[in-house]
C-alpha cells in the first residue's frame, strides 16, 4: 500500500503529471491517505473560510472545500489508532526532527506497513523503517 502524504496528495489536487502517472499506475485498493492529511486539507480551507472578507475569494474558498470532499473519498482513508498513536509517541521520544503532523503520517504508514510517497525525503527517511518514495520525479 502507498500512502501519499499531504504535499503529495495536493500536488495531485493540482494536476501534477508524474504523480497522477504514478497514481494510475496503482489499483484504487493499494492507494491510501492518513487521516491527518485530511485533516490538514479540510482545516486549511476552514482557515481560509473564517478570515476571507471579498465575496469572491470566498465563494472559490466553499467551492474548494466542496470539491475537497469527494476528492479525499476516492483514496482509503487510515485512521489514527492508538497503536499509531503508541507508535507516534515512541518516534517522538526519539526527537528526529520531524514536524508532528508528518510524525503522525509516518507512524500510521509503519503500523499499515505502507510505503509514503512523499517528495519530502529529508523528513521522512529520518523515521526508522519508514520506506518511502517521490513521486515527483
Amino acid at each position: 500500500m502507498y500512502v501519499l502524504d499531504t504535499d503529495n496528495l495536493s500536488l495531485h489536487q493540482r494536476g501534477h503529471p508524474v504523480i497522477a502517472s504514478h497514481i494510475a499506475a496503482h489499483a484504487p485498493a493499494y492507494l491510501a491517505v492518513t487521516v491527518i492529511s485530511v485533516e490538514e486539507q479540510i482545516s486549511g480551507w476552514y482557515n481560509l473560510l473564517r478570515t476571507t472578507a471579498r465575496r469572491d475569494k470566498l465563494a472559490i474558498a466553499y467551492q474548494s472545500l466542496a470539491d475537497c470532499i469527494p476528492f479525499l473519498a476516492q483514496f482509503t482513508i487510515l485512521a489514527f489508532p492508538e497503536p499509531a498513536q503508541l507508535r507516534f509517541d515512541q518516534l517522538a521520544a526519539l526527537k528526529l526532527g520531524v514536524r508532528k503532523m508528518d510524525l503522525r503520517i509516518a507512524s500510521i504508514a509503519l503500523e499499515q506497513g505502507a510505503i509514503v510517497a512523499t517528495r519530502n525525503l529529508s523528513d521522512f527517511q529520518r523515521v526508522p523503517g519508514l520506506v518511502v518514495e517521490d513521486w515527483t520525479v
